[in-house]
């Protein structure tokens, strides 16, 4: 499965058409169908969708895998909370082993709460996982009534889950792929779907300042921190380790090139191994004997932290965004609420078949 997955992920971002991708080609065209009458449903109110007593912004993408969306919800709730709101984070939890719906503490089991909430948890914003976002975000009002907004991180199809805000995140690097749908291409949703959300972040790997944009389109940076050790908080990085052939880099993120040209950027020289995204990592996945280092991603370093030594060490990095998104976003949920306050107040979990979103 794991070969077939990074056959597929090959020709997925391909600079041409693969034999690959054309042979699937009618698998697209069938989930391209079934996608558009579930969007239809949606609209036309055939599908219920239910309406918060907050704000809801969703950041998510139209390709299958990560572009950059947890950093960019991280930096959002930092932005909604400098603006005086009080935010609360709803994910999926993809790649946990667990279904239900529950609150992220920080300290949890990734395979319990998956990766990118714990990181999402470190925020000190109050984060519930669960496969049903609408249950997930009323868990989480209901045991946080200060949460004035919600921020779904990868929800943009989640269409049950109504919004005020959409953004939708683009890779720089690759885009759209082969711009076909799954499972010949990467998209869960064919491009023109990018006309109807309210804003769109193209993120660039790298820690130049961010480019100014417009209040619809805008870039996003990230501007790595200094480096941790996964084991001892208090260990202090040797730069030299960056250029010592026998330290090892590892990424198990949905562009591992991504991380390891960030390194290479930065001197590094030694070996680098990429892992499946979410991958649920071993001890003996880390067994390089003579490794001086082993340096990875902070989304690989709490799901190895249980049995982490002094030799590995994490790569925080932070989303630099443009002002001029919060100042879209704070905008849409002003009015959503002033919009609300125009009709009779609703409660938690109404049925809302008209909303905005297509």
């Amino acid at each position: 499965m794991i070969a077939l997955a990074s056959r597929l992920t090959r020709a997925w971002y391909a600079p041409r058409v693969t034999a690959l991708a054309n042979t699937l080609r009618p698998l697209s065209w069938l989930f391209a169908v079934v996608a558009a009458a579930r969007r239809v449903a949606y609209r036309n109110g055939w599908l219920r969708r239910v309406r918060l007593r907050v704000p809801v912004i969703v950041v998510g993408n139209l390709t299958a895998g990560g572009a950059g969306k947890t950093p960019l919800v991280i930096a959002l709730v930092d932005g909604l909370r400098a603006r005086g709101r009080h935010p609360g984070i709803v994910s999926r939890g993809y790649g946990r082993r667990t279904r239900d719906t529950r609150a992220v503490r920080i300290d949890d089991d990734p395979d319990v709460t998956g990766d990118e909430p714990l990181l999402l948890a470190a925020t000190g914003a109050p984060v519930f996982v669960g496969t049903d976002r609408v249950a997930a975000a009323q868990a989480l009002l209901a045991a946080h009534p200060d949460v004035d907004v919600i921020v779904a991180d990868d929800g943009l199809q989640h269409y049950a889950l109504a919004r005020d805000v959409e953004i939708a995140v683009i890779d720089s690097a690759r885009r759209l792929g082969n711009g076909l749908l799954l499972p010949a291409g990467p998209l869960r949703e064919p491009p023109s779907r990018l006309a109807s959300v309210d804003a769109i972040v193209t993120f660039h790997a790298d820690a130049r300042v961010p480019v100014p944009g417009t209040p619809r389109e805008s870039e996003m940076r990230y501007e790595p921190q200094a480096w941790r050790n996964v084991a001892d908080a208090t260990r202090v990085f040797d730069e030299a380790l960056l250029r010592d052939a026998t330290t090892v880099a590892i990424a198990g993120i949905a562009d591992p090139e991504r991380f390891f040209g960030t390194l290479r950027a930065s001197g590094f020289t030694g070996a680098t191994h990429a892992f499946p995204d979410h991958h649920r990592y071993a001890r003996d996945d880390l067994a390089y004997p003579r490794a001086r280092a082993v340096l990875m991603t902070e989304k690989d370093a709490v799901k190895c932290r249980a049995f982490a030594d002094a030799r590995m060490w994490m790569l925080p990095v932070i989303a630099r965004i443009d002002a001029r998104l919060v100042d879209t976003v704070m905008e849409k949920v002003d009015g959503s609420e002033a919009a609300r306050n125009a009709r009779v107040p609703g409660h938690q979990g109404t049925a809302d078949p008209g909303s905005r979103t297509q």
